[in-house]
């Protein structure tokens, strides 16, 4: 069994129409997991619905805390992409013996076509089932350790720090 966690970010972003902003009204992750016709076993549990730049490390406790009570060795967290890699370097120290996968979207989801979330949801699932227990970001189809991953601003990917080349 696998658990995904929620805490936001762009995910499940929603676009408001009255406001013109983008906001939180509920996760997408049940419908994206319908929509995928995902037959995994798999506990969706909503812990914050945050922009990462909100997030602080006392939200970064609550998810620590989260992955640590619940009996599943196997979890996604759902993430915004700004501030992912220090919350992954943050559990690092706190969470052992488990497979966590933090992943988010650059898109939001409801945007339809153009996001990114409903393929990166898909690798993360799949890469939470197969990498042995550690912390690790997954986006734009690859997965990296929490320890050699940044965001690039400039090109909108995730990449490694340090290649092994």
């Amino acid at each position: 069994m696998l658990r995904i966690f929620i805490t936001g970010g762009t995910f499940d972003k929603t676009y408001n129409y009255i406001s013109g902003e983008l906001t939180f009204f509920e996760t997408h992750v049940n419908g994206m997991l319908k929509r995928g016709r995902c037959s995994l076993d798999i506990e969706v549990e909503t812990l914050m619905m945050k922009d990462s730049l909100q997030m602080t490390d006392d939200d970064r406790q609550l998810i620590a805390e989260a992955c640590n009570r619940v009996s599943e060795n196997r979890m996604v967290i759902t993430h915004g992409t700004d501030t992912m890699v220090q919350t992954a370097a943050y559990l690092s120290k706190q969470v052992r013996n488990k497979t966590v996968i933090l992943t988010g979207a650059m898109i939001p989801y409801t945007f339809g076509t153009s996001s990114d979330g409903f393929f990166n949801m898909g690798a993360a699932l799949a890469f939470a089932q197969t990498l042995n227990p550690g912390i690790y970001v997954a986006m734009n189809g690859r997965y990296f350790d929490w320890n050699n991953v940044r965001k690039n601003y400039t090109t909108g990917y995730f990449e490694t720090i340090n290649s092994l080349s």
